[in-house]
């Protein structure tokens, strides 16, 4: 493992590296997580690849300074930045891995350099569905305010989701979910803070499906049986949309956090298959 930093304008990008391959594996993490949730990758993958980690704004050790907009070109500037600085790495040719919030960034990098993605292994990801709620609170100047005297003031949102599952509108897993980010200020102020610098990060789906057929990139959805967040339908939906021929969807019998020991045979199974 070696760890470091970059600096980007007035930031410091932290990053990770695991392993000493030939093969380059860029590894996007999920919401409130960081490169260091791909170490567990290291001993199966790390003769064959090296695995290249980078904390996103306001996760891990990531220090962001450039305000709460970070654009798709910003982080492929930095990423390139980082793998010119490796050696012994074909850097022209790219594995893509992302979990959940990670999986809506790695589409984006996808849209972005597509002739350089060899495979994208896309875990309980984020981006398939746009979300109506994350839209508002995000797209939109009027919905932005209110997220955030909503993270200030949550007391109405409390209530609301306290009715609905009371009433069955709301699923026990989403509801508990949604409790952890709501109770607790800090977790609030930071999920604002990360929803909003995050906002660019909208793959265009159509546009995705058609790069994956000009370019035949094989692409793996693997999520969890009982995740109620992230459901599989969503990715077998996107599978069924014209790219059946490059895409397999596996579901595993797993909640949400798909990074776990018992899964990395399938994990590495679905990033070195043919």
């Amino acid at each position: 493992m070696r760890a470091g930093f970059l600096t980007y304008r007035s930031s410091r990008i932290a990053y990770t590296c695991y392993g000493k391959g030939s093969r380059l594996l860029i590894c996007l993490h999920g919401y409130g997580e960081s490169g260091a949730s791909f170490a567990l990758l290291e001993e199966a993958l790390g003769e064959e690849f090296t695995l290249l980690a980078v904390d996103l704004p306001f996760h891990g050790g990531t220090e962001w300074c450039e305000g709460l907009l970070f654009e798709p070109s910003e982080l492929l500037a930095i990423l390139e930045e980082l793998i010119a600085g490796l050696t012994g790495v074909d850097g022209e040719r790219w594995w893509l891995l992302g979990y959940s919030m990670g999986g809506r960034v790695a589409l984006d990098l996808l849209e972005q350099v597509p002739a350089k993605i060899v495979r994208m292994v896309l875990l309980a990801p984020d981006g398939l569905v746009i979300n109506p709620w994350y839209r508002l609170a995000t797209q939109t100047g009027v919905g932005n305010r209110l997220f955030r005297w909503t993270m200030a003031h949550p007391a109405w949102l409390t209530g609301l989701l306290r009715l609905g599952h009371t009433l069955g509108l709301v699923n026990r897993s989403v509801y508990k979910f949604a409790r952890t980010y709501v109770g607790d200020a800090a977790v609030r102020s930071a999920l604002y803070t990360r929803w909003t610098v995050m906002r660019s990060f909208r793959p265009d789906l159509q546009s995705i499906r058609s790069l994956i057929r000009k370019h035949e990139i094989p692409v793996r959805l693997l999520y969890g049986r009982w995740d109620r967040i992230i459901k599989w339908q969503r990715g077998e939906a996107f599978r069924r949309s014209g790219i059946e021929t490059y895409c397999q969807v596996i579901v595993l019998s797993a909640g949400h956090q798909l990074l776990q020991l018992r899964n990395i045979d399938v994990v590495v199974s679905v990033l070195k298959d043919n």
